[in-house]
């Protein structure tokens, strides 16, 4: 009996000792489980604030910019750009990008001598006037820069293709064009730049010319059907008068320019330096105005002209590209002109 007691006793303590073992088994795997719980949750933590900061990345993707037409969201940073302007195509290229398509040049086989070798691979989408709806949309731009002025009939047809951004005005407001297209791009930085050195360009020649700022500088431009005398509201005027440089009584005004004038008034465009230039879009006929006012009697009278102070210059450079690249060539011949280094 005393055995088979002790044995019932020895089979209890074991017993005790597999359950005491097991207990511990599963608090070790329940401590396991709450730690892998805890991990699983913050995991999901994790993935919840990541699904959170989603949308603040989407929205970082676009950004809204207010201008003539009113608020357009647009790419952070677009990489199908179409400008339908000549002078905003400028500004692209001075800011390092190339358009997808542009619109062509006034003159040239398709794009100005000066910018043609920038200009390989782009687009040409028709004139600045009527740019071609049907070319924007296949070429699948995420934006389009246009201008009121030229454009503001089709505005509704060019947002439908993709954002489009327009400026005011073109006659001699280029710089505050480009500070549009600038800020458009997310290229504002670079773009301060560009003007920046513009502006360091103009006070170096107006402290180089000293008192030849005095000089009268007329400008005068013939075309087919039509010879002007160009005030200071134009692209070459206010560049002019950036600089100070003085202009003759009658060209002195703060208007576009005398248009039509009959050689009555010749005496209107002498000054104590005259440019010209002429718009040929290779017809002949603009060339053909040119010779016969430079062979008028009326013309050869004019002091200038017979100082020999008289200086064709190029139409695209002086006038019609209407940009910031045009500009700078612009300075060059002023410097060359006038005998700066």
């Amino acid at each position: 009996m005393k055995k088979v007691k002790w044995l019932n006793v020895a089979l209890a303590s074991m017993l005790c000792l597999v359950l005491i073992i097991a207990g511990c088994g599963a608090s070790d795997g329940a401590q396991e489980n709450a730690a892998a719980g805890t991990e699983a949750s913050q995991g999901s933590g994790e993935e919840d604030a990541a699904a959170e900061t989603e949308p603040a990345a989407e929205e970082a993707s676009t950004r809204t910019i207010e201008h003539i037409m009113g608020s357009t969201e647009v790419p952070a940073k677009p990489e199908r750009v179409i400008v339908l302007t000549n002078e905003g195509t400028e500004a692209l290229l001075a800011l390092g990008v190339k358009p997808a398509g542009a619109v062509k040049s006034w003159t040239g086989d398709p794009w100005y001598e000066h910018i043609k070798h920038q200009m390989e691979g782009v687009t040409n989408i028709g004139e600045e006037s009527q740019p071609n709806l049907e070319l924007i949309a296949g070429l699948k731009p995420d934006l389009i820069l246009g201008n009121k002025m030229r454009h503001e009939e089709i505005y509704e047809e060019l947002s439908a293709i993709a954002p489009t951004v327009f400026t005011e005005t073109l006659r001699g407001k280029w710089q505050e064009n480009f500070k549009v297209y600038a800020d458009t791009l997310n290229l504002t930085a670079e773009g301060e730049k560009v003007l920046a050195d513009y502006d360091a360009r103009i006070e170096e020649l107006k402290t180089k010319l000293g008192d030849r700022l005095s000089t009268k500088v007329s400008i005068v431009r013939f075309m087919a059907g039509d010879t002007r005398i160009y005030h200071k509201d134009t692209f070459s005027g206010v560049i002019l008068d950036a600089i100070g440089l003085a202009r003759p009584e009658a060209q002195d005004v703060d208007d576009f320019a005398a248009r039509n004038v009959t050689k009555e008034r010749i005496g209107e465009m002498d000054g104590d330096i005259l440019f010209y230039f002429t718009y040929e879009t290779g017809d002949g006929a603009a060339t053909a105005v040119e010779n016969e006012w430079l062979k008028d009697p009326l013309w050869q009278q004019l002091e200038v002209v017979k100082a020999g102070n008289v200086h064709k210059v190029d139409d695209a450079i002086w006038n019609t590209a209407g940009g910031v690249l045009a500009a700078n060539l612009m300075l060059d011949d002023l410097a060359t002109y006038f005998e700066i280094e």
